[in-house]
């Protein structure tokens, strides 16, 4: 049995530029960190004691005798990337919701392609886990997906990402003291608008193919956006961090004029009523039209915005450095009972 553990990411700029008909035409680049919230996979062979070969157990449960019948689209198309036809045991947990705008899928998706990598004994690099998992979203699964979120849970940490017209990824992380780290955590707040907005009916591929497709027509916006990435993490090295949150401000502008799907009365209401309490800034997480929104503020502002949006669930995440990790390896889960028909319990 392996049980991996890989994070959610939190995206400060040049969310969009990772997009590849983007990057492949422009380059892109994203400012992110990821956070000390989690996706945990388990995993094992299954061993042939039950008339059935593949359990999935996600907010369902799925049993299936082969890959195919598996709907779980990223469990489907990762089996049938690692050609695993022995039979397994997949069971998730998160500790934030999915379609929240922190990049749920794809630390799911570098989550369980880790673990059968590991199951199979080996042990292949970050790049490789990020490369693959943004392979199998964007080609196999066809959902309209950047390269970010895969390239952060792979990753973890504090970064500036780099995309290549070639294709390459370059992830250079962003080193400032630990005083100014604990600085920037306390000044950031994450609150979840769904209990107040009609989010229903949003999934990010969705509103990620609106702005896909207004690309042609939105290029200086994106051209900004990613000026913004190279001015962020100057920003977070040697300058002001208010200039930081200020700047978020005006990225959320930028970005929620890409398409209408991005933010609604509801959202705006909340980020104005966080503006009026002392935010200098923030945005909607993720493709948008719902889920978390990051708000940045002065520490001594926090307790009046939370105040304000007591009604919010609230969010204070840390940041985290290791991306996605091993926290439970059976050494004799490659063992394998045979004999046998099918069921007997």
């Amino acid at each position: 049995m392996i049980i991996t553990r890989t994070p959610y990411r939190v995206s400060f700029f040049g969310g969009g530029t990772d997009y590849p008909v983007w990057w492949r035409e422009h380059g892109g680049a994203v400012l992110a960190t990821t956070i000390d919230y989690y996706c945990y996979i388990t995993c094992a062979p299954r061993q042939p004691f039950y008339d059935f070969k593949y359990l999935v157990s996600w907010s369902r449960n799925e049993t299936t005798n082969t890959i195919d019948e598996i709907e779980h689209p990223s469990v489907r198309e990762l089996l049938r990337h690692m050609s695993a036809e022995g039979g397994m045991d997949i069971r998730t947990a998160g500790e934030l919701p999915a379609r929240a705008g922190l990049g749920a899928s794809s630390a799911f998706t570098v989550g369980l392609l880790h673990a059968l990598y590991l199951l199979r004994g080996e042990r292949p690099p970050k790049m490789q886990l990020a490369t693959e998992a943004i392979h199998v979203e964007q080609n196999l699964i066809r959902e309209n997906v950047g390269c970010q979120d895969q390239t952060m849970a792979a990753f973890g940490g504090l970064n500036r990402v780099e995309f290549a017209r070639d294709g390459a990824i370059e992830v250079a992380p962003i080193e400032i003291p630990e005083t100014r780290r604990r600085e920037l955590q306390d000044s950031l707040l994450l609150v979840f608008t769904d209990s107040t907005i009609d989010a229903s009916t949003r999934t990010a591929s969705e509103i990620a193919k609106h702005q896909i497709e207004a690309t042609p027509r939105k290029q200086p916006q994106l051209r900004r956006m990613r000026e913004m990435v190279d001015e962020g993490a100057r920003l977070l090295q040697d300058g002001h961090l208010a200039d930081f949150g200020r700047l978020l401000h005006e990225g959320w502008l930028l970005k929620r004029s890409l398409t209408p799907h991005i933010s609604s009365s509801g959202i705006d209401e909340i980020y104005e009523a966080a503006r009026e309490s002392g935010a200098l800034g923030g945005k909607i997480a993720g493709a948008g039209g719902g889920g978390f929104m990051l708000l940045y503020a002065p520490p001594e502002a926090m307790p009046g915005i939370k105040e304000r949006l007591k009604d919010l669930i609230q969010v204070d995440a840390r940041f985290e450095s290791q991306g996605t990790q091993v926290v439970f390896q059976n050494h004799s889960a490659s063992r394998s009972i045979t004999g046998g028909s099918g069921a007997r319990a």
